[in-house]
């Protein structure tokens, strides 16, 4: 068993050949490596959140589970946060990522993707966004996504408000409005993207939908609304998919976006671990706007 010494702390790193994802061959040993090249721009988006682990001990290919409650065998110093659970009608003591030592840690647990909170620990009912998940229904695909999202973007720059794009790693589009000021869930951002997922839906009766029902999304982009709530999580931004490919939740520019739907190629802006290291590396972070901007989020009418 592999140690490793990062900023001071001891690491026994494990199984690094294990192959992850057969059928691209990548290991254990790269996905650490991934999480470590990318820690730059990854940590700012963790930092302060309680994260939920979705875990992959024998590969994309096995049995996942999540894991809301932090390894009782993590090191003595990660730090966690004790936040309550109505589900669970107690207390779960939640890994919270700060430094490249907690990322790794975690990345050696086979936790493929991360999934923290729309809110900090400091302040759960407090988000600092707002989230639209757009998800096509079969024939439906990216393109359709991107079309809907520079739709959103009109309205959002009509309100006063920057919005911005991130694949979600797999078929669709994510946007998030960042606010980091407050503001509430019910009352706030759940209520607000419920309203906007409704108007898109009746605005464009034959390409949206806002309900979840499988019946009604064959064809047409779900924007999903309902991920604005204090008690789920969203795939991070930088976080590696479970797919068969090593691809990434990738942040993105809306002229890429356009792209996308000029040339009707959702290959365009699909993005594995390597491609995104490069990224960021000539583009830097994309989304650090999403971590800093300060924005309110704006009264809608009845």
């Amino acid at each position: 068993m592999p140690r490793v010494l990062v900023e001071g702390r001891e690491l026994n790193l494990s199984n690094l050949d294990k192959v992850l994802y057969p059928k691209a061959g990548f290991t254990k040993g790269q996905v650490i490596a991934y999480y470590q090249r990318i820690a730059p721009a990854l940590l700012p988006h963790l930092s302060g959140r309680p994260l939920t682990l979705k875990r992959y001990p024998n590969g994309v290919e096995g049995h996942f589970f999540y894991e809301k409650r932090c390894p009782s065998y993590r090191p003595d110093w990660m730090k966690t946060a004790e936040i309550w659970s109505d589900r669970n009608n107690g207390i779960v003591n939640y890994c919270v990522v700060d430094d490249l030592a907690s990322l790794i840690w975690v990345a050696n647990t086979a936790s493929l993707e991360l999934h923290p909170s729309l809110s900090k620990c400091a302040d759960m009912p407090s988000p600092t966004v707002v989230a639209f998940d757009l998800d096509p229904g079969s024939p439906a695909d990216l393109v359709d996504c991107c079309r809907i999202g520079l739709r959103l973007q009109a309205l959002f720059e009509q309100m006063g408000l920057q919005s911005f794009p991130k694949t979600s790693g797999s078929k669709g589009l994510q946007i998030y409005l960042p606010l980091n000021t407050p503001t509430s869930y019910e009352g706030g951002t759940k209520d607000f993207a419920l309203t906007i997922a409704r108007l898109f839906e009746q605005r464009f009766p034959d390409e949206v939908v806002h309900q979840m029902a499988k019946a009604l999304r064959p064809g047409k982009v779900l924007i999903d609304w309902s991920q604005n709530d204090e008690y789920k999580t969203t795939v991070s931004v930088y976080s590696l998919r479970a797919r068969e490919r090593p691809t990434v939740s990738a942040p993105l520019t809306w002229d890429e976006v356009s792209d996308v739907l000029d040339a009707e190629d959702p290959e365009l802006v699909r993005f594995e671990a390597d491609d995104v290291v490069e990224r960021f590396e000539s583009m830097g972070d994309l989304w650090a706007p999403v971590a800093e901007l300060q924005q309110e989020l704006p009264a809608l009418g009845p």
